[in-house]
């Protein structure tokens, strides 16, 4: 396709603005007719979409917020610099702000941008571009009262004081420091129309790359998954067919990958080992690995979390969610782990689990305080059939006991030895917390909250032997559901005093 470059004036480069906006066609075709790169033998040459690139050029057409999980070298960061810095200098009044992870990429990410600017069409040049003023910081074109400008993620006034048109935060997972608090006051700074790229390969299942690609749904964000196979310089040796091992066999199957694809697979597992999946990403789920030694077996929790099934009612804004209903003739548990009430820090966690089968039907997560977190007990509890309440009696849970009684009326309460509550300590904790691992091996479809796997992604044994959440991450609903097991053991067994299930 041949563009109309007109004379490279403002209103040419408006003309060419438009022509980008209609299609995603159009934009690739703009895009590789005027962009150059360093391709990998180091010439100068066209940039022409690759499977990834031109994948990501359709699926993020029109939408404003974009998350691009990838493989290693995809040519991603370069494809949305590419288009936003077309969308800088062909749409007059725009502000680009593209922020990486290290000083470093950031400029070198920058010196691909001024290759862009120092590359284009000589008449583009020659035209409105031509006073374009280029500093350390980014690109200044005066005629057009448009900027890209360059940042890294540990400047944490990145952004500050400008109203955002284009945003591209890159290697977000790499992010320093408080990754959320600098990625939230760029995004405040976006303006309504604006468009948010973020794009990372994977570095532990926690962090603010990791929440943002699972609440995509939640913050209306589209998510592009790029596998590395969708990389075609991505071949090795032919591996024979009568070599291949099941999974392979199986990869070529589900995916229709060459034999000289499985033989660039076999270099990568051998060059990176337990890294392979992080790297070189085959799976959404599975590329992110537990930055520490997980305490749950990852691939039960992996495949669980491949399947496990969307709730059939959500209330609370989501916060309580329900994937079995109470049925006639069941009898069923109600766990609880209390928190102090505050927005921030633990939460009050609820799981609700039918006594017999032991299958999750219900689970909540909200900042409640305790008489919040009675009341809601009480209510859980008097929907399914009079449930039995288990509460965790440590730190707050006396107050939660002494509301459910007084206030609540609620008398279906666990007790151990006569005394109201449930009781954890450092010995039973660590019982506790083996029996639901062994669950979730031997019996995974008895959980369906994707919540509460992902907890269990991050429940990591740290080198000093306690067992925990990643920094930043939580472990209420792992615990929560740690004693409705532990509950229903003891009750089955009659281990725990002479009051037995109602």
């Amino acid at each position: 396709m041949e563009f109309d470059w007109g004379n490279g004036d403002k209103d040419s480069l408006t003309r060419l603005g438009k022509k980008m906006d209609e299609s995603a066609e159009m934009a690739l075709a703009l895009t590789e007719e005027a962009l150059r790169i360093r391709d990998r033998t180091g010439k100068s040459a066209k940039l022409t979409a690759n499977r990834a690139q031109r994948a990501y050029a359709h699926e993020a057409q029109g939408k404003h917020r974009n998350i691009v999980l990838k493989a290693r070298q995809m040519g991603v960061t370069t494809w949305i610099a590419g288009q936003f810095f077309l969308k800088t200098i062909t749409h007059p009044g725009t502000v680009t702000v593209q922020v990486a992870h290290t000083q470093q990429a950031a400029e070198q990410i920058f010196r691909i941008v001024q290759r862009f600017l120092g590359q284009l069409p000589k008449v583009l040049r020659e035209g409105a571009l031509k006073k374009a003023k280029v500093s350390r910081r980014g690109i200044v074109i005066p005629e057009l009262d448009s900027e890209y400008l360059v940042d890294t993620a540990g400047n944490r006034n990145a952004g500050r004081g400008l109203t955002i048109t284009n945003l591209h935060c890159t290697e977000l997972a790499r992010w320093p420091g408080d990754a959320a608090e600098t990625l939230y006051g760029l995004m405040a700074t976006l303006s309504p129309e604006g468009v948010l790229a973020m794009e990372s390969t994977p570095m532990g299942a926690a962090g603010c790359f990791w929440k943002e690609w699972h609440d995509a749904g939640k913050t209306n964000t589209k998510q592009h998954f790029f596998p590395w196979w969708m990389e075609e310089a991505y071949v090795g040796e032919a591996v024979a067919v009568d070599e291949m091992t099941e999974m392979e066999q199986h990869l070529m199957q589900e995916h229709g990958l060459s034999r000289e694809q499985i033989g660039y697979r076999r270099r990568i597992q051998e060059n990176f080992r337990g890294l392979a999946k992080q790297e070189y990403a085959e799976d959404a789920e599975a590329c992110f690995l537990a930055s520490g030694d997980c305490f749950f077996e990852t691939s039960a929790i992996d495949g669980r979390l491949a399947e496990a099934p969307e709730p059939m009612e959500q209330r609370m804004r989501g916060d309580l969610q329900v994937w079995l209903p109470p049925q006639t003739g069941h009898t069923y548990l109600v766990a609880v782990d209390p928190s102090g009430g505050g927005t921030e820090g633990d939460f009050t966690a609820m799981q609700v689990i039918d006594f017999y089968s032991g299958m999750q039907c219900a689970e909540l997560r909200s900042h409640l305080t305790p008489l919040e977190t009675a009341t809601e007990a009480a209510r859980l509890g008097r929907e399914y059939a009079g449930a039995m309440v288990v509460v965790e009696r440590n730190n707050h849970g006396a107050a939660v006991l002494a509301h459910l009684d007084t206030v609540c009326q609620y008398r279906n309460i666990y007790t151990e030895n006569r005394d109201p509550g449930f009781l954890t300590t450092s010995i039973s904790r660590n019982r506790m917390l083996s029996e639901l691992g062994s669950v979730l091996v031997q019996e995974p479809r008895k959980f369906a909250s994707m919540r509460l796997l992902r907890e269990c992604r991050t429940f990591v044994r740290l080198t000093n032997g306690r067992t925990e959440a990643q920094p930043g991450e939580h472990d209420d609903l792992v615990l929560a559901m740690a004693i409705a097991l532990e509950a229903r053991d003891k009750l089955m067994t009659g281990k725990r005093g002479p009051v037995g299930i109602h």
